[in-house]
């Protein structure tokens, strides 16, 4: 079977489409996989690295700002759907699956104009632009979160979640007794709001309290400025400044309090580790979907939602008094773990494989 893969733009769309792929992989060894993207974007340099070939577009987003500037980005669009139809005639691909992103859109767009079986998979609680412009010519949507029937047909989706890093699971939990963790992740980039409320608490609460370890991940961006803090604080042993993790399955297996953005791939993982969090939605990101994504866990006493511009005076003193409440943090630990949704990538990629087989 072939398959055509497309999507793409940040981490949080890359990631599940190479699990899939993978899962793809592991359920059909023989499947021939192309995967599209958009020239000059993140998948162009991580999906080769995953062992898949890519093919980009030179698709790009609307400018809503200066819709003026939107007459070349219209015949970009024209030029990828014309460049989208070229490659599937000569690839043939049984089925195609969008996972959002500028280059899933013309892709698959082209794809079911042409007859192709297509599947949607939309990571967030709020659905992007591409998969609700999409939706009336998917045959499946594979959804994270309950509620969609708001964006999508309802007997179209199928309840998956997202596909994590499944290495997560194999974390070795190691404590000194009566010292509780703090991870405070901040993402690859960094988040400066995260980081700025770290940087007051460093100052004026207890985060430098022996009883507290704090693993404190400020991404590569503002990793300087908080290892400046850190040390105009003291420099206290029980706190570690990194600008990045390389050993996340222990550092999440030793948490017993997680803070975090509210990034699809983020809260899937903590789902299925039954981490207690402190959610912190990124105001920078399309209708506000982090806001969305962190609610569908919150108004289940999931987790416990700071917004971004209460950080820098809330977020450490609201982890400070949640580190010292074993019954909170139980609660939070058993109905975060209820939403968990398990195999994600395999489940997906049967149902691709299905749709690939009712041909």
């Amino acid at each position: 079977m072939k398959y055509l893969i497309s999507g793409g733009g940040t981490g949080g769309h890359i990631f599940p489409a190479v699990s899939i792929a993978n899962a793809l992989k592991e359920l059909d060894p023989e499947a021939d996989i192309l995967f599209i993207g958009a020239l000059g974007r993140m998948e162009m340099e991580r999906v080769p690295q995953a062992g898949y070939k890519i093919i980009g577009l030179p698709v790009r987003g609307f400018n809503r700002s200066q819709p003026w500037k939107n007459v070349s980005v219209l015949i970009d669009l024209v030029k990828s759907i014309y460049r989208v139809r070229k490659i599937i005639r000569a690839f043939k691909p049984d089925v195609g699956v969008g996972v959002g992103g500028y280059a899933s859109g013309a892709a698959m767009w082209s794809a079911a104009k042409m007859g192709i079986p297509i599947l949607l998979q939309e990571q967030n609680g709020f659905a992007g632009v591409t998969n609700k412009i999409l939706r009336d010519k998917a045959a499946k949507i594979c959804v994270a979160y309950e509620g969609m029937e708001r964006f999508f047909p309802a007997d179209k989706i199928i309840l998956t979640g997202n596909p994590v890093r499944q290495e997560l699971l194999s974390g070795v939990r190691r404590q000194e007794a009566g010292v509780r963790t703090l991870l405070i992740l901040g993402g690859s980039l960094g988040a400066r709001t995260i980081n700025e409320a770290v940087i007051s608490g460093l100052g004026v609460s207890r985060l430098g309290d022996s009883n507290i370890h704090v693993v404190w991940q400020t991404g590569k961006i503002y990793f300087e400025r908080c290892q400046a803090a850190w040390a105009a604080a003291g420099g206290p042993s029980n706190v570690e400044v990194h600008d990045f993790l390389s050993d996340m399955p222990d550092r999440y297996a030793q948490a017993d309090l997680v803070i975090s953005r509210a990034g699809a791939s983020s809260i899937s993982e903590i789902c299925l580790l039954g981490k207690p969090a402190i959610l912190v939605p990124s105001p920078n990101v399309a209708e506000d979907h982090q806001t969305h994504n962190a609610m569908a866990l919150v108004s289940k006493e999931a987790a416990v939602l700071v917004r971004d511009g209460d950080a820098e005076e809330k977020l450490i003193p609201t982890a400070l008094t949640l580190l010292q409440d074993d019954k909170v943090l139980k609660k939070l630990h058993t109905n975060v773990l209820k939403l968990a949704q398990k195999d994600s990538a395999k489940r997906i990629a049967e149902e691709v494989m299905k749709l690939a087989s009712h041909l």
